[in-house]
């Protein structure tokens, strides 16, 4: 069973969220899990996860507002708010309401990890537990302006995949390749960039101090976060759990799936 629903009304696709329901192999009653991908991803970058998340519930994924295909809207026309973490807490939430099963398990990798524990920190009552992978809160002084060179090395279209893994390199490239429309971009760099500049310029301790819900934190080896700073989440909060996995990259859950999802399976089994 599928259903998609937009939460944003606008002229251009990339305004809208986009909520896509798999279904459920484990009853009618089972529990919600939602998974919220990151920064340019896409929720059908999660279709290695979705079977055996099946499993143990009924399975949504979230296409992110500015994630959704590609736009006209320029940069200077978009307002602050629109691209704001608040507003995809927002986004999250009016999806959960809209699903309307109880609390869920809000499932997070990178920036999906961030505006997980920002929801489960302001609406309390719709989440039930979260795993965020691989994001921290604080990446204070760290700027987009470098990705600009690299940004502009991209093509306008990637005509295969293996184009794409010699680009990102296989996991990232297929990643990446996954998420684009026929090998183009489903959104827009300069609206990324964005996106990622407001974490340079805050934090989000505050907002993870507040969390309640059972955690479990996943560090990748080779992580794009702070050192140090996840394990300091898993010590400022009693309710969370951290694991680093040796060797991983960034996109853990496809870099070390078995290790990933032993994880994610234990965790389940221990809240749900």
């Amino acid at each position: 069973m599928v259903a998609i629903v937009s939460t944003v009304t606008a002229d251009s696709g990339s305004w809208e969220t986009g909520l896509r329901d798999h279904g459920s192999d484990a009853g009618d009653s089972a529990p919600t899990i939602v998974l919220l991908h990151g920064l340019m991803g896409r929720g059908r970058t999660w279709r290695r996860q979705i079977p055996w998340l099946r499993r143990h519930g009924r399975v949504f994924t979230v296409d992110a507002a500015w994630h959704t295909g590609a736009g006209s809207i320029d940069l200077d026309d978009v307002a602050a708010d629109e691209i704001a973490t608040e507003r995809f807490v927002a986004d999250v939430a009016e999806c959960l309401v809209w699903i309307d099963r109880g609390p869920a398990v809000l499932i997070g990798h990178s920036m999906g990890g961030l505006h997980a524990w920002c929801t489960a920190a302001q609406y309390p009552e719709l989440v039930a537990a979260l795993v965020v992978e691989d994001m921290a809160p604080d990446f204070r002084g760290q700027t987009t302006r470098s990705w600009t060179p690299w940004f502009s090395s991209w093509p306008d279209r990637f005509a295969t995949r293996a184009q794409a893994d010699e680009m990102f390199g296989p996991v990232a490239g297929r990643y990446f390749y996954e998420a684009f429309d026929d090998g183009r971009l489903h959104g827009d760099l300069e609206i990324w960039a964005a996106i990622a500049e407001e974490w340079g310029q805050r934090d989000f301790w505050a907002q993870w101090e507040q969390v309640e819900a059972p955690t479990l934190l996943l560090e990748a080896e080779f992580s794009v976060t702070p050192d140090g700073q996840m394990a300091r989440m898993a010590e400022t909060n009693p309710h969370a759990t951290h694991l680093a996995i040796p060797g991983a990259g960034h996109l853990v859950h496809d870099d070390k799936p078995a290790v990933y999802r032993g994880a994610v399976e234990a965790f389940l089994s221990g809240v749900l």
